[in-house]
């Protein structure tokens, strides 16, 4: 099953959540208790996405996280191979430690079905989810 991974789903909800409340601070807190997010894990995405210059971060009693500008500049793509490394399909799109690899007969096809899934992803921005 093609899906978006649980940790790529609750960095949407957080940078959404975030857009939504503009220049204003919001801790992880309060976005994972709303959506019932698993604190913890919200958190460690948040971080992530700090590091990864998406968000910002503020220190102290009125410190969290907020949005910074650009999130219509930044591809699916982009984003989701920066959160969880590369897209693929099956494991030979990925690393080349796949035993049938000299002998799949489906590769070639696969490898097709799995460009055009980035491709759609590289016309979809972050800022058109999180808007």
């Amino acid at each position: 099953m093609l899906k978006l991974t649980r940790k790529l789903e609750y960095a949407l909800i957080a940078l959404r959540h975030l857009q939504d409340k503009g220049d204003t601070f919001i801790s992880a807190k309060e976005i994972a208790d709303m959506y019932l997010i698993p604190q913890e894990l919200l958190a460690k995405t948040l971080q992530q996405m700090v590091k990864l210059n998406y968000i910002k971060a503020a220190q102290g009693p009125h410190g969290g996280y907020r949005v910074r500008k650009g999130l219509t500049e930044i591809s699916m793509t982009q984003f989701m191979e920066d959160l969880e490394g590369p897209i693929g399909i099956v494991d030979c799109n990925i690393n080349a430690e796949c035993i049938q690899l000299d002998n799949c007969n489906i590769r070639l096809p696969i490898k097709k079905i799995n460009s055009n899934i980035r491709e759609i992803f590289n016309e979809i921005r972050v800022g058109d989810i999180t808007s």
